[in-house]
């Protein structure tokens, strides 16, 4: 569950009684204290990691949830990096590695064939213009390809690392997934063109005494596509790890080297799915990000009946 689960330090594994841990920064600020910083190492007890107010430090505590709060009861903001957090900003040093490398490549030696970095980038850079963008956007796709390239290459990427041992979960982390829906939410609205506008608040075609209801289902269907895109990859990456983790707990509820050599057939299996899954997830949300722009921004011609 520490896969699974955000929390303010990074647990990698245990020897023994002892979790062999990473400590992040704890970042907080209160009206009345400030900006504070300190180490979630400062709320560990030697060997294991406490929580609850008789934990606290400097008067600040960690809850069972991995909340913080403070022991006067006071309001206080959390700006940690938190294991996810950390995840993040190692997710998009991979990205910016592998996108900088390519260029560098392009760069120095011109249209030639590519290689190292160059070789994966482009292309999953050609797909996802040619087969993604271009053909559910149209004319105007060339203005979103940067937005879907950077949604796909941090969505495969996290889903790739979030698969290694001591990895953390990023993309099945709904906060995470809740930013990059409202991100397309905005963009999508933000280029929302007349006729799309149109269609959500006085849809052609459609009967008067019938118009104010799907008025009211074309409103809320604004909500229900980021809503749905925030769920989707929340549950598929996150319930491919409970799976797994179901799978390895069988070793320990049975205590049999025959369910031990079954679970470990069957977690390797799920893991290849996994590998599979990480890229489908990332090619789903980048085309029907890139569906919903298409909507947006697409000319409407009611008159013509080719």
């Amino acid at each position: 569950m520490h896969h699974v689960k955000d929390s303010h330090e990074w647990h990698f594994f245990n020897i023994g009684h002892t979790h062999v841990t990473l400590a992040l920064p704890v970042i907080t600020y209160a009206s009345d204290r400030g900006l504070e910083f300190f180490m979630s190492s400062d709320f560990q007890n030697h060997e294991t990691h406490l929580f609850g107010e008789e934990n606290a430090h400097n008067g600040i505590y960690i809850d069972s949830h991995e909340h913080l709060g403070r022991v006067d009861g006071g309001a206080i903001y959390d700006f940690s990096i938190t294991k996810n957090v950390a995840m993040m900003f190692i997710v998009i040093a991979v990205v910016l590695f592998l996108a900088l490398s390519a260029a560098g490549h392009y760069k120095k030696n011109g249209a030639v064939a590519p290689k190292g970095a160059a070789s994966i980038v482009e292309p999953i850079v050609l797909f996802v213009r040619d087969e993604i963008a271009e053909k559910a956007i149209g004319p105007k796709y060339k203005k979103f390809v940067p937005y879907l390239l950077t949604l796909f290459f941090f969505i495969w990427i996290g889903n790739l690392i979030g698969l290694m041992p001591g990895a953390a979960n990023l993309t099945g982390n709904i906060a995470v997934t809740f930013t990059l829906a409202m991100l397309t939410f905005i963009l999508v609205n933000v280029n929302g063109n007349k006729d799309y506008w149109k269609h959500v608040f006085a849809t052609p075609g459609v009967p008067a005494p019938l118009l104010p209801i799907i008025v009211v289902v074309e409103f809320i269907g604004l909500f229900t596509k980021p809503f749905a895109l925030m769920v989707r990859l929340f549950v598929a990456i996150t319930a491919g790890h409970i799976v797994i983790l179901a799978f390895i707990a069988l070793v320990f509820i049975f205590e049999s080297y025959a369910i031990g050599v079954v679970s470990t057939l069957m977690v390797t299996f799920i893991n290849m799915i996994e590998l599979l899954v990480a890229t489908i997830q990332a090619y789903v949300f980048t085309l029907f990000t890139a569906m919903y722009i298409g909507g947006a921004v697409a000319e409407h011609a009611h008159d013509d009946h080719h």
